[in-house]
Parts: C-alpha cells; structure tokens; sequence
C-alpha cells in the first residue's frame, strides 16, 4: 500500500493529512448537496417532459438522493488508504464505520427503487389489480437481512459467505422466527398466481367475521372494511388454507342474483273456473296459453308470474330466469322466484327484489291463491 502512494503524500505532516482529508469530506458532501438541491430537480423535469411513465417513477427523488449520498462515504473510502497508507486502530474503525455507512445507503437506495416499482406496478394496467405488495415487503425484508449480514461481517471482519454458511446451519430457528413472513410471502404468490384476491374485491369469511372491501394486501396481513365500518386483519395463508367468497364475477357479470321463495298454502290451489279462464284469456301473459278444460290456477299464476319479471326493467331478461316449485313442506308450496336485476349495487338491487316480491304477494289473491305463514295471535282472536 506504502509503494502505491504518491509520494507527495507519504512526504504530507498527519495534520496535514487530516486537514486534507477534511476537505476531501467538506467536498464530497458539497458535491451531495449540489445535486440534491440542483441535479435532481432537472433529472425530474426531463422524466417528466418524456412520453415515457416509467422514468418517473425510477427517477424518485428518493432514488436519486439515495444515489447521490454515495457519494461522500465513497469518496473518502477511495482517498483513506492513500492518504494513511499505514493502517492504524482509529483508520481500520473509520473505515469499518464508511463502509456500514456504504452499506446503509445502498440498503436504502434499493428499498427506495423497490418502492418506486410498486408504484410503478400500482399504475399499470396489467399488475395494478394484483397483489403485489406483499412481494415487495419481502423484497425489502431480503435487503435488509442482506445489510445486516454484510454489517456484522464488517464488524467481526468475517466473509460473507462465512456468515451464510454460519446461517444454513440455523436454517430451522431462522424459519420458526420467520414463519409468519415465509407463509405471507407463498401466499402472496398464490392469490397473485391465481387471481384468487385483489384490492377493492368484496370477499365473505363467516368463520373469522368478514363481510366487506379488501382495502390492502400486505405481506403478514389482508385489511378488509367490513359494511359496518369495522376493519378485519388476516394473515394470507389463511386465504389459501381456507375458502373464502368473493363478489368479484358477481360485479363483473351483467346481474345480480335474486333467489326468494313464497310458501303457498296448499289448500288454495286449485283447479279454475269457467269464469276465471274467461277472465284470465284476454290477458297478454296468457297469450298461446290453452284456457280450457282442467287449468290449476297456480299454474296460470307461474305464468303470470314469470311475463311480470320479463317485462321489469330492473330485471335482466338475457340472464337466468324462472318461477318453479321447490320440495312441499309443513308450512305450504315453497314457490321460488329465481333472477337477476340489472343494478348491481346494494341498495338498488335490493330495493328492486322488494317490490317485486311486494308486487307478486300482491296479485296472488287474483288466481285464488293464499301465502301461507302460521296463525298470530291476532288470526285466533279474529277466528271466535
């Protein structure tokens, strides 16, 4: 090191060599200063003014200072072994504190550009749905093991991979302490994989008490706002190791499913009378029907029924839709009203079910038909 020193410098006083390694730090740090306050503004103005939306987000200003604060302990580690040729205890810890202070930054500089690509990911059309955070939470967690590991190399003055193979041997208490970022990070990939869960997805678990929007994917946690305000934390792995339903295809596709049953009590079907096919022939939802002989008036009201829903406006005809009857039970002919409204928004969607339910209960005692509920006290008094 001695023979590759200039000799103006081994010819230097130790004052003197502080004093220029002093001003060796005030420069550098000028120099840093320089191009955070002026070079950095620029270099965002020119990735602002391109056509290109990566360069803006790659360009950070993070990233850029990151970069430029290099630049001092850099500098400095350079000029140390010639400007103190002869290693001694204070110049062997100020070169363990640069190069742990190199270590830092580059740690930082690279969660900084980690963040910048999800951002970047965040506004791309292709990865924006997806959730990516968790990946890069453990992107990040990797940088930062990887600065430890290299810092406490530095201090123990061990090499690097001396210290992982130190680290596979300790590979089991590792994954114990660790378990819970490993599984977030394997299910992250998963519900990423498999388009399984996005942000904004409404998704139900009855078992841990969710019923709301996914607001955030993170590596140890999903955040979901339920419908009554309240915030639900799971961990990932839980979404995969157990099923969950998401509302996702419900708001993609062109309806939302209405499925009721009205009990009808069995001792009002019957068969119609002259008059009532008379009454019913003229009637547009009973145009092709054959009206004579032996006609069940349940029958003829399925058919009404049916014509009413076809012809709502709130109800999507192109989707499935039907009246039928399910198993006869105790309580009466349980008769299913079976389709899709076209708003799929809660509050219309259910407002729209209510006043066809409304309507059809209403219209029933036209064919002769009861809905069938169990005597209150009110039908036994009403009954003396």
């Amino acid at each position: 090191m001695i023979e590759d020193t200039p000799a103006g410098i081994l010819s230097m006083s130790p004052q003197a060599r502080i004093a220029v390694s002093c001003a060796i730090v005030v420069a550098a740090y000028l120099v840093d200063f320089v191009c955070c306050k002026l070079l950095v503004p620029l270099i965002r103005r020119i990735a602002e003014k391109t056509t290109f939306k990566w360069d803006n987000y790659v360009t950070d200003n993070n990233v850029l200072h990151n970069v430029f604060h290099l630049i001092p302990p850099v500098t400095f580690m350079v000029a140390l072994p010639m400007l103190f040729p002869e290693p001694t205890q204070w110049t062997n810890l100020l070169s363990k504190g640069l190069s742990i202070y190199i270590i830092a930054v580059t740690c930082s500089l690279a969660c900084a550009f980690v963040n910048s690509l999800y951002d970047l990911s965040s506004e791309s059309e292709i990865l924006k749905n997806k959730p990516m955070k968790g990946v890069y939470q453990m992107v990040k967690v990797i940088v930062v093991c990887v600065g430890a590991i290299l810092t406490i190399g530095v201090l123990i003055e061990k090499d690097f991979t001396t210290l992982l193979a130190g680290l596979g041997a300790s590979a089991a208490v590792l994954m114990l302490i660790f378990k819970d970022t490993i599984l977030g990070l394997v299910a992250g990939v998963q519900l990423s994989a498999h388009d399984m869960l996005r942000p904004g997805d409404w998704i139900m678990m009855d078992k841990y008490g969710v019923n709301g929007e996914v607001e955030e994917v993170t590596l140890n946690t999903v955040k979901i706002r339920n419908w009554d305000k309240t915030i639900t934390t799971i961990p990932p792995y839980i979404l995969v190791s157990d099923s969950f339903k998401n509302w996702r295809g419900m708001r993609e596709s062109a309806g939302r499913r209405v499925s009721r049953a009205v009990r009808i009590d069995m001792n009002s079907i019957r068969f119609c009378t002259p008059e009532e096919l008379s009454r019913f022939s003229d009637r547009k939802w009973a145009e092709g029907m054959k009206l004579e002989g032996e006609v069940v008036n349940l029958g003829l009201f399925r058919a009404a029924a049916e014509y009413y829903l076809r012809g709502r406006h709130d109800v999507n005809p192109d989707l499935m839709l039907l009246v039928r009857q399910l198993e006869p039970t105790s309580e009466g002919l349980p008769l299913q009203f079976y389709f899709f409204t076209s708003d799929k928004s809660w509050p219309e969607h259910e407002h729209a079910a209510a006043d066809i339910i409304e309507h059809i209960i209403a219209f029933m005692p036209e064919f002769g038909l009861r809905v069938f509920q169990r005597p209150s006290g009110l039908d036994l008094l009403r009954n003396r």
